[in-house]
């Protein structure tokens, strides 16, 4: 029980605002966009004639460990590409991901032949992708290096 306790105790932000008021958000924030630009996730540029630029916006989750307490707080960098219109501003989406049964199935094996189980966390695993489509994001909030 002890544990359900120290969950309902974490708010995560549900907006930038609620966010940048405090530190560990802040770093959080400024840890992803770290990420981002040592991937080369973008390049700023001005928008060109007749294109349109999707929004973004800022997804906050804090991290648990086994036993509850905080491991660290993430956010995240999302595009707002629900407002993009299939065959206009994109062709093709592909989101390679296991599906829960897979998981499930490679568990069952791994605990009767008795293997070892490790967990990995990836961080930005996305940022190496490739997509053959110009996508224009608008920067996030306070982002000081697009102005």
């Amino acid at each position: 029980m002890q544990f359900l306790g120290n969950v309902s105790q974490f708010q995560e932000p549900k907006s930038y605002k609620q966010a940048s008021g405090q530190k560990e958000w802040v770093d959080a924030m400024n840890k992803e966009l770290a990420a981002l630009e040592q991937n080369e996730t973008w390049e700023l540029t001005a928008l060109p004639v007749g294109k349109k630029a999707i929004g973004s916006k800022w997804v906050y989750k804090v991290k648990l460990t086994p036993d509850g307490s905080v491991e660290r707080c993430k956010a995240r960098l999302v595009a707002k590409g629900y407002n993009q219109v299939e065959g206009v501003d994109y062709f093709d989406s592909c989101s390679p991901v296991a599906k829960i049964v897979t998981v499930r199935i490679f568990m069952v094996i791994a605990t009767a032949k008795q293997w070892p189980i490790h967990q990995l966390d990836i961080n930005n695993a996305f940022l190496h992708g490739y997509i053959n489509e110009e996508v224009y994001m608008t920067p996030p909030e306070r982002y000081t290096k697009a102005k």
